[in-house]
């Protein structure tokens, strides 16, 4: 979602990435990758002495131990349990000193830290980014680079999965998303839009194959919380609809109170009064990047507080409410548990389904161009009718 104020965010924002965050990805690269090394060395270690003692246990006719209680070796090579019985031995281990034994073992942290730095190194080398190259060491983590660090949290399985796989994404040559399944697309093209696209000739609009649109209805001052009407919000929805796309609406909220945030859901609904909304209304809940926002010291439990309440007072209109927000948002500043009942809008520009949680709509490009809007658009897909 876009409009003049954010633009100077997010311009602000760039200008600001590019002189310090640099600096400190490489300082926190170093700091992950020696975690890195430590942890999946002593695991390589495991998975080592646990393969070495099924060959000596096969070998002498012995049972093969799976290494669920294996937690250390002593001086003779003898592999322990945690109450210190000998569960097993190292292979080729018997009748070698104590100080051949540790160099078996140093050998093996080493070729183990080396192969994971190397994987790293590859990966980076390749163009991958940092996020990228730590994600196959954290299968069931997210990383999201938050505050200023990288963190590591684990996937929520108790929440709703959306399923989705990469093998179903097509990616035209004009850099249109699509979600195939059984070789069809079931996908829907949509955008958003707020005055700072201008005036927009939505026949031409629809005849670029669009389906739906989200229309700005306002949007609250980062700084002053002053809540601004979108100039252009009827002028869109009318053409839209004129030209047979399906409309919605969003509030770009910087409400930090209950009377603020109750502020916001009404003027959205006497926005939409006027106007059959075919596709839901949406809540955009974001940080300001490179600023100071108003919403962006509110605790989790704040923010998802106030969410609720913009959801309810929508739904309560009789119209459906739905969230949007990106991979930030979603895992360090939002309860999605709380959350669950309402649909999301999820934002996130690369070419994988690496966030994991159910989402309807998915927004991949901020800087999309559509027949009949000169400015550049968010692009987005909805894996099913909005309407």
């Amino acid at each position: 979602m876009r409009d003049g104020m954010r633009r100077r965010d997010l311009d602000r924002g760039r200008r600001y990435m590019r002189r310090g965050v640099r600096r400190r990805i490489i300082a926190m690269l170093v700091c992950l990758v020696a975690m890195v090394a430590v942890m999946f060395s002593a695991a390589s270690l495991f998975v080592w002495i646990r393969d070495r003692m099924a060959e000596a246990a096969a070998a002498s006719g012995g049972d093969v131990v799976d290494g669920s209680g294996i937690v250390s070796v002593d001086a003779e090579g003898n592999v322990v349990d945690e109450d210190g019985n000998i569960v097993g031995v190292l292979s080729g281990s018997v009748g070698l000193s104590p100080e051949e034994v540790e160099a078996q073992v140093t050998d093996a942290r080493q070729q183990a830290a080396t192969e994971v730095l190397e994987g790293i190194r590859t990966r980076l080398n390749d163009g991958d980014s940092v996020l990228e190259a730590l994600r196959p060491l954290y299968p069931n983590d997210m990383i999201v680079y938050s505050g200023g660090q990288y963190h590591i949290v684990p996937i929520d399985y108790s929440l709703k999965q959306h399923g989705f796989q990469d093998a179903n994404l097509q990616i035209l040559e004009t850099g249109e998303y699509q979600y195939l399944q059984d070789g069809q697309v079931v996908s829907h093209k949509g955008i958003d839009v707020s005055e700072f696209q201008g005036d927009i000739d939505w026949s031409l609009v629809a005849q670029d194959g669009v389906e739906f649109a989200f229309i700005r209805a306002a949007y609250r001052g980062y700084g002053t919380g002053k809540l601004v009407e979108d100039a252009n919000f009827d002028a869109n929805v009318q053409g839209a609809q004129a030209a047979g796309i399906k409309v919605g609406a969003y509030i770009y909220s910087q409400a930090i109170t209950e009377e603020e945030v109750v502020e916001e859901a009404n003027l959205v609904l006497e926005k939409i009064a006027p106007y059959n909304m075919e596709c839901p209304i949406v809540f955009d809940v974001e940080k300001v990047t490179g600023g100071e926002g108003r919403m962006n010291a509110l605790s989790v439990e704040e923010r998802t507080r106030l969410t609720q309440i913009f959801c309810q007072t929508i739904e309560n209109a009789g119209h459906r409410p739905m969230l949007y927000y990106n991979t930030e948002m979603g895992i360090m500043m939002l309860e999605l548990g709380a959350l669950e009942g309402y649909d999301k809008w999820f934002a996130a520009y690369r070419e994988d389904f690496y966030y994991p949680y159910a989402h309807k709509i998915w927004q991949y490009s901020q800087s999309g161009r559509v027949q009949g809007i000169q400015a550049e658009v968010d692009l987005n897909i909805s894996f099913e009718p909005l309407w």
